[in-house]
């Protein structure tokens, strides 16, 4: 009777020492969702963009897991407030960072108060964002060229409006002027929907602004859309700066989530899968693209090597076209 029992502990025990798992000491995946989850934007409540996208994917989580997602916006600082609420959360799954312009931000502002390498993990890309030039029908130009040979025989007179300094949209303003060889006065504003309102009061000539927000407008006949830096089904006149410049061929940024470091394995590639899921469901599909968004998801570890592959691409650029030294 005894070496009956005796044999079970024998074998766990050398099983224990071999390597081999016990079934009770086996770790139970973290049970994930349970409780509200908090989507971090470092944009404005707007209509279009990286906030309607949030709201949009917000509502069919709500529906698959049972729990409400909340956006928070939190703009300023050219982007780090937000950065700094993600990098400091509970690493559990339940803040997440809705991202366009990440690894520009890594690059051009001075003294980050965290590390954008270390602090934050990939969850997925989810696609590649549409940035739209437009001009005030005023300016009397219909083209790329109508509007760089303009700027060049009134250098200095023309005024062009941008996000704030180190965004995305500005970035591509300033590869423009620079690959164009153009004088004009750039004016910035805090984001796209203030730049945009800004052309369409006359109060600058042209923008580079977000696709969404400038869609409208343009449909309206109150803005000219000039160029994109990604071909649209929705503009299919318009064409791409890449195809006008070839330095535009470059792609630097996307739209992406991220979570805190110490985020679970299981959580994040949870919800990777379920982002990707949402973004594939018929009725969201046929909104994506007045938003401007090239669906492009990827795994966490796809995407962790995109952003180290953007911040590379981006200092490199601004090195390049004089907005960085180092």
């Amino acid at each position: 009777m005894k070496a009956r029992f005796k044999l079970p502990l024998v074998t766990a025990t050398a099983m224990y020492f071999a390597g081999g798992p016990l079934p009770t000491l086996a770790q139970t995946p973290p049970k994930f969702p349970i409780k509200p989850i908090r989507f971090v934007l470092a944009t404005t409540p707007s209509v279009a963009g990286t906030d309607a996208l949030a709201r949009m994917i917000g509502e069919k989580l709500k529906v698959s897991w049972g729990q409400p997602v909340v956006v928070d916006n939190r703009p300023g600082a050219g982007g780090m407030l937000a950065a700094s609420a993600v990098a400091k959360a509970i690493p559990d799954g339940h803040t997440l960072f809705l991202v366009s312009g990440f690894a520009i931000t890594a690059v051009m502002q001075p003294e980050l108060p965290y590390d954008p390498l270390k602090d934050f993990t990939g969850v997925t890309q989810i696609g590649h964002g549409t940035a739209v030039m437009v001009a005030t029908p005023t300016l009397g130009v219909k083209s790329v060229e109508d509007l760089i040979a303009i700027a060049k025989a009134q250098p200095g007179k023309i005024i062009y409006g941008s996000g704030r300094p180190g965004s995305g949209d500005h970035l591509t303003g300033t590869r423009f002027i620079r690959a164009t060889g153009i004088k004009v006065v750039n004016v910035a504003f805090k984001g796209s929907p203030e730049a945009t309102l800004e052309v369409l009061a006359g109060r600058t000539h042209y923008a580079v602004v977000s696709f969404g927000t400038a869609l409208p407008y343009i449909q309206d006949g109150k803005l000219l859309a000039l160029a994109v830096t990604r071909r649209s089904p929705l503009l299919p006149d318009v064409a791409a700066l890449e195809e006008k410049l070839p330095e535009f061929k470059r792609t630097t940024t996307s739209w992406g989530l991220l979570a805190p470091s110490a985020t679970p394995r299981p959580v994040v590639h949870q919800i990777s899968k379920e982002i990707a899921r949402i973004l594939e469901l018929a009725d969201i599909k046929a909104r994506l693209p007045a938003l401007g968004l090239d669906v492009a998801t990827t795994t966490p570890e796809e995407y962790d090597k995109i952003v180290r592959e953007q911040i590379k691409i981006i200092s490199e650029l601004a090195r390049e076209i004089g907005i960085k030294k180092k």
